[in-house]
């Protein structure tokens, strides 16, 4: 008899049956709409300046919107979010500020503090929290010093200008909990933490997204929508494609009245013109912050807003409660149910139930509740995203045309892509847009809660609206010609695996394959300038380890990547291992897995042995990059991830496989007896793969293997207490020279934020663990003993008088990476760094927040404070990933 499905999982069975519409809200409303390349019409293409933080309360955006811990629909249509103001602010809190690159030390960084607790993938239940500082927001003096501060500076955040002393703040916990569908019950709890009384506004806002102030090509909105007053304590709100909705709110929620306003730019404010409408967007800043009555609409507009204001005694907690529903009868009224807090206890017990499901019986109390957040992360940095390339290159009509520079733009030569899907994000904040690689990180965690969400987020990137004609997939939105690693072809696999199989997932896989094989295509064919399997192109993340930027080409010669060849050889290595798991279906995928098992070979070949060996250096006992001028072949001998990725390009086929694939056996047979030049490093042997005899295809041999991993596991070069380190320890205090047209750089270790700014950014990769490389670092290590067994040894750390098998090496990089979230003896998360608040104030104590990267000796977070799309993996080795 089958088990019973949870509650939650059979909301996402009738999701995907089109039997309800348990997805269609949700967490989709963007942190940061302003500052972005979509919305950005300047000549100069310099989004920050364009459109600044500034701006964004009085100025309609054309592409999206953003709020404060907000849902909306997944076009977004229909927005709801919240506005704060703590009586003090120059403005009213409507969404997140931060700096932008220019502004930034280390690159743009958003500068609040807020978490996400908890959500489930139907967005049944959502829960965050926003910390309201009851002194005047810094806004300027956090320009101001981080303006001020260098490179070799840390950043100056929020919690370092003194306004969460003393606990003077307020905790601001807003939820939402579907009865329904389309119905959505609201709960934001408000507490003074603060020693003193303090004064509060709340405003619950309802908007439209203005899809009528430039006629759109795409979405047909003939009629202006509207939201109206309905009663005391109702609102109803119509739109042509989304249907009628209504508003209520608790007394409590709307004491004060409710403000109306129109949705379009206050062109007064922003360029001296008269604006469309006396109520501007900006109306409610106007109403509740300067004090003018006059300035917001009596009834109806395209905004709306609940007004609360309220003085709040130490440690007191004010509860709002609303309701957000689909209106089906022409008269029907709403209110805010008796039954509130009922659905709000039952879709909290569905979650736990959803969630425990998901954990593994190893897991205590601490690794749950880790878990538990990194899913809710991961879940609310879903985000509606939308960019038409040709209308942003064309320009809207009855609006300024662009400027003939847009033409020339990276982006214009993807006239074809259509964006308009919910889609992952790295940070809602700080990357809110995709990034095709960090996208393939996201998919494995998610697909552990909605395994179908998963695949289709992976399909949508191979979609003929999405990858270029010629093959490419879209980077990311400030260029999406830029080159990311290929990791989809993996992320396809894994989330393969992680199902049940049948028919319906091979459909999946061999649908993802066809496209794949196009992306390999175009790899081969641009990537591989000297035809000799040894690539290079850029491989965004991993630039700025080396002294120039790798994605430009080089004055008088051009680079050899082992990371770009060991990518390739990633890449190559999955598609084989995709096409093995088709072919016993179809015996059309036996030829190409013959074709990649070929290309895979000559990969091998090609990184140790081409030029005499390849870009393996017998001296050292590594893979190096190469700059190649004329005939001359220099290495880069500086030890970093470069050249560790080789040791992912492994794959191991069992004998049985071979059996079942008569055709792929003699190709492969024949291939090993008459190509031996090529075959050197196909290693065969019996009995370590339990009881059959497979093959090992991996660029290291055994012995290169062991000489790469005794740099991996050493202390003073890349292994850190918490991972893997991007670069050798040993270049801090003994920097590495390289030699550039006659020209010396220096490549230091830098273990935490960036000191270059030669790629711009807060990217750093010359020191700090990067989560994505070491969950994969530890999957090829997994993979190596699968094939060597127990009789591989090796001392972990490097010179220890223990000798470990492969997988003790996986489990202890796993415990290291893991320990960055847990608490040490005095209860301090190391990835909280050493602030005073994290010792002494509860809430900050218990904050989890998951950083871009880490700190490559204490383990601080570092970059993006909530880049749970990649982070979000630390549930996955939590719950045995690398053992799966």
């Amino acid at each position: 008899m089958a088990k019973p499905v949870d509650a939650e999982t059979a909301r996402l069975q009738a999701a995907r049956n089109r039997e309800a519409r348990w997805q269609r809200w949700g967490p989709y409303l963007s942190d940061r709409q302003w500052g972005t390349v979509r919305e950005d019409y300047s000549a100069e293409g310099d989004p920050w300046r364009h459109f600044p933080h500034d701006q964004a309360r009085s100025r309609a955006y054309r592409w999206g919107e953003d709020g404060l811990l907000g849902i909306c629909d997944r076009q977004c249509r229909l927005c709801f979010g919240l506005a704060l103001w703590n009586g003090r602010d120059p403005i009213l809190k409507e969404r997140l500020f931060g700096l932008t690159n220019p502004e930034g030390n280390h690159g743009e960084d958003v500068k609040e503090v807020y978490e996400h607790l908890d959500a489930t993938p139907s967005a049944s239940y959502l829960a965050a929290r926003y910390l309201y500082p009851q002194a005047p927001f810094p806004y300027a003096e956090l320009v101001a010093e981080n303006g001020r501060r260098g490179r070799h500076d840390r950043e100056y955040e929020l919690m370092d200008t003194g306004v969460f002393s003393e606990g003077r703040y307020f905790e601001v916990t807003v939820e939402y909990a579907k009865a329904a569908p389309e119905d959505i019950r609201i709960r934001i709890a408000v507490t003074n933490r603060g020693p003193e009384s303090a004064r509060l506004d709340v405003l619950p806002q309802l908007w439209f997204r203005n899809q009528w102030s430039w006629p759109p090509r795409h979405e047909a909105v003939a009629k202006r929508p509207w939201i109206a007053r309905e009663g005391e304590r109702r609102l109803g709100a119509w739109h042509e494609s989304l249907g009628r909705f209504g508003l209520a709110a608790d007394e409590a929620s709307c004491h004060m009245g409710w403000l109306f306003a129109d949705n379009v730019s206050n062109t007064r404010r922003l360029w001296g013109v008269e604006p469309a409408s006396p109520t501007p967007k900006d109306a409610f800043h106007e109403r509740v912050v300067a004090d003018r009555p006059e300035a917001v609409a009596a009834e109806a507009g395209t905004k709306a807003a609940a007004w609360s204001s309220q003085t709040l005694e130490p440690g007191a907690t004010r509860t709002l409660r609303l309701r957000l529903c689909r209106l089906d009868g022409e008269g029907e009224r709403l209110d805010v149910g008796e039954d509130l807090e009922e659905v709000f206890e039952k879709r909290i017990a569905e979650a736990d139930a959803f969630h425990a499901e998901r954990c593994a019986q190893t897991c205590d109390e601490e690794d749950r509740w880790l878990s538990r957040r990194a899913y809710a992360g991961l879940l609310w940095s879903q985000q509606f995203y939308h960019y038409v390339v040709e209308d942003w290159l064309t320009g809207d009509a009855a609006q300024p045309a662009p400027p003939p520079e847009r033409r020339r733009h990276p982006n214009a030569r993807w006239g074809h892509l259509y964006n308009r899907d919910v889609i992952a994000m790295p940070d809602k904040w700080e990357y809110p847009w995709y990034a095709a690689w960090d996208l393939a990180f996201h998919t494995l965690p998610l697909a552990r809660m909605d395994l179908e969400e998963a695949k289709r987020q992976l399909m949508v990137m191979l979609r003929e609206w999405y990858m270029h004609p010629n093959g490419q997939l879209p980077a990311y939105e400030f260029n999406f010609s830029d080159v990311n690693p290929p990791v989809h072809a993996w992320a396809c696999l894994r989330v393969y695996r992680m199902s049940e199989r049948g028919p319906a997932d091979r459909a999946f896989l061999e649908s993802a394959f066809q496209k794949l094989v196009m992306n390999f295509t175009w790899w081969v064919n641009r990537e591989d300038e000297g035809g000799n399997n040894l690539f290079a192109g850029g491989f965004l993340g991993l630039d700025n380890i080396g002294v120039f930027d790798r994605s430009k080409p080089v004055a008088g010669g051009r680079l050899e990547q082992a990371d770009g060849t060991a990518w390739m050889g990633f890449f190559c290595a999955n598609m084989l291992a995709i096409a093995l798991e088709l072919a016993p279906h179809n015996r059309a995928y036996e030829d190409m897995a013959s074709k990649f098992f070929e290309h895979f070979v000559q990969l091998i070949d090609a990184i140790n042995s081409v030029g005499g060996s390849g870009l393996w250096n017998e001296e050292d006992g590594f893979y190096y990059d190469h700059l190649r001028i004329g005939d001359e072949q220099k290495p880069i001998r500086a030890r970093s991830l470069v050249g560790l990725l080789p040791l992912l390009a492994a794959q191991v086929i069992e004998r049985s496989t071979l059996e079942r694939l008569p055709g792929f056996r003699r190709r492969t047979e024949w291939f090993l007896a008459n190509r031996s030049d090529l075959a050197r490093y196909i290693s065969f042997m019996q009995g370590s793969c339990g009881e059959d005899q497979c093959y090992l295809m991996a660029m290291p041999t055994e012995q290169r293997l062991r000489s790469v991993l005794s740099y991996v596991l050493d202390e003073e070069e890349f292994l850190s207490p918490y991972g893997i380190r991007s670069l050798s320890r040993v270049y801090g205090d003994h920097p590495h020279p390289v030699d550039v047209g006659g020209e010396t750089r220096w490549i230091r270790y830098e273990p935490g934020e960036s000191e270059t700014d030669l790629f711009g950014g807060n990217s750093n990769w010359r020191g700090p663990v990067w989560f994505p490389v070491n969950v994969l670092l530890i999957e090829a290590i997994k993979h190596y003993h699968h094939f060597y067994g127990d009789r591989f040894r090796i001392a972990c750390p490097t010179g220890a008088d223990n000798a470990l098998t492969l997988n003790e090496v996986a489990d202890e990089l796993t415990r290291r990476l893991v320990g960055i979230f847990r608490p040490d003896e005095e209860g301090r998360r190391p990835f909280q760094g050493e602030h005073g608040l994290y010792r002494d104030d509860p809430l900050f104590r218990d904050q989890l927040l998951f950083y871009e990267y880490f700190h490559g000796e204490s383990g601080r977070g570092c970059g993006a404070s909530h880049q749970t799309g990649w982070t979000a993996l630390i549930a996955l080795l939590l719950n045995g990933f690398a053992s799966s």
